[in-house]
């Protein structure tokens, strides 16, 4: 019923002829023989249905709805089906809202921070850009105003992730015929923000905390590798199991992949005085290993956002005679992860703390004095020194603090002894106002 012709410049079109009598061509240029048999298929199909006055199968009709904007103009020119009517453009700020609700995959905090992403693309491009409107061109512009606007570049990076994310979304769904950011990018390297927390310092931390509480959270994120606010607030007493020597961590934070909810780790030494401290202070009845309410403020609508550890964690930093460090309490756990890489195998380390081996080695790992140390035969390996020494430093903040009361209330005595070089007040109701340490509204 149809037929395919080819000319000599290489083109390709279908000859047919039409119901009543006429003899149309398509033509399709220079495509593939085996793309224009699929087209030819097509077109018979299409004239069968005309001849027997009957609708179109559900699969052709799929195609029809599907073709691209110029075929589907020659096809109706040529009789075939009515003249398709031209879709709405999809605008930029529509798209990426409903695209950002559609993502019930990722957490809340995520899109929370995709939304300073949202915020870059609409005021430059304008929430009623069509996304067909936005050519390669304009986005190696909206890179280069990101870059001028003085943004760190893993910032630009990160926007710029976005964006490819968002117009890769858009063609998959057939909205655009190709990504304007597909080869737009930008090299970036983290600073280096690196500190290893060493188990003598680990020790003046414990010591200059103002409660158990506070102990448990610098030993859990030291000793243990928890991640914090998250897992150190989220472990609970029946989590602990003192016989087999095991705790069980629950992680928010990768609990919505498949396997990634829990994990087990060991009791390790350096960390079982502060956990038994905790539990002989506890109160009846309770649940969470550190103060409950502390959990309840840091939980919000955008998941783990509302917590305020940073602020009173600087002034125990301060207090223990120490500079405050980049990433507070991402490198208390990768100082414990650099530590048992030294005596574990790589992969049961990453096991215990909840990442892959690439994230460890591009994130967590360090190079330590006690490296370049070892490495010169001035000292004990760093793997001895490193658990010798947290395990005793554990164990003298411990026995400087048997004193403290069972009084669950978590006020600090003494609390002008915090200031110090930082500029803390004097005032100890400025200090460490509300429950365990934490600045509360008004204070």
């Amino acid at each position: 019923m149809a037929s395919i012709a080819k000319d000599k410049n290489g083109t390709r079109r279908i000859l047919f002829v039409a119901p009543d009598g006429r003899r149309p061509t398509i033509r399709l240029g220079k495509v593939s023989q085996r793309a224009a048999e699929g087209i030819k298929y097509r077109v018979e199909q299409l004239l069968e249905c005309l001849l027997l006055n009957r609708p179109m199968e559900p699969d052709l009709a799929q195609w029809v709805a599907n073709l691209e904007p110029p075929l589907a103009k020659k096809l109706a020119r040529a009789g075939l089906i009515p003249n398709p009517q031209a879709k709405a453009a999809v605008t930029l700020g529509p798209f990426i809202e409903n695209y950002v609700k559609s993502r019930v995959d990722v957490k809340p905090a995520t899109k929370e921070v995709w939304r300073q992403g949202e915020m870059g693309l609409v005021e430059f491009f304008g929430a009623d850009k069509p996304l067909g409107d936005i050519t390669p061109g304009d986005a190696d512009a909206y890179k280069l105003h990101l870059t001028g606007n003085g943004l760190a570049p893993m910032t630009v990076r990160k926007r710029l992730q976005f964006a490819t994310m968002i117009f890769r979304a858009a063609l998959r769904r057939r909205l655009i015929a190709d990504s304007p950011f597909a080869d737009v990018s930008i090299k970036a390297s983290m600073p280096n923000r690196e500190r290893f927390i060493t188990p003598e310092e680990t020790a003046k931390l414990l010591a200059a905390c103002p409660n158990h509480h506070w102990r448990a959270i610098v030993a859990l994120a030291r000793f243990g590798g928890l991640r914090c606010p998250s897992e150190v607030l989220s472990l609970r007493w029946q989590d602990v199991d003192w016989e087999t020597c095991r705790i069980v961590v629950t992680s928010p934070k990768t609990e919505h992949h498949p396997g990634k909810e829990r994990r087990t780790i060991p009791l390790f030494p350096e960390l079982r005085p502060t956990l038994e401290e905790c539990f002989e202070l506890a109160p009846e009845g309770a649940v969470y290993v550190v103060d409950e309410r502390m959990r309840q403020s840091a939980i919000g609508p955008s998941g783990w956002r509302n917590c305020n550890l940073r602020t009173t964690f600087e002034k125990i930093v301060c207090r223990a005679g120490l500079t405050p460090w980049p990433r507070l309490f991402h490198n208390l756990r990768s100082s414990r992860q650099t530590e048992l890489a030294e005596r574990f195998p790589s992969h049961v380390v990453c096991a215990w703390l909840g990442n892959s081996e690439d994230i460890a080695r591009k994130h967590y790992y360090q190079v330590t004095e006690a490296h370049f140390a070892q490495a010169t035969g001035s000292t004990e390996s760093g793997a001895e020194s490193g658990a010798l020494g947290a395990q005793n430093a554990a164990q003298r903040a411990r026995a400087g603090y048997r004193g403290e009361s069972h009084n669950p209330t978590l006020t600090l005595d003494g609390a002008i002894a915090y200031a110090t070089s930082c500029e803390i007040p004097q005032n100890s109701e400025h200090m460490f106002s509300g429950w365990g340490g934490i600045r509360t509204p008004g204070a």
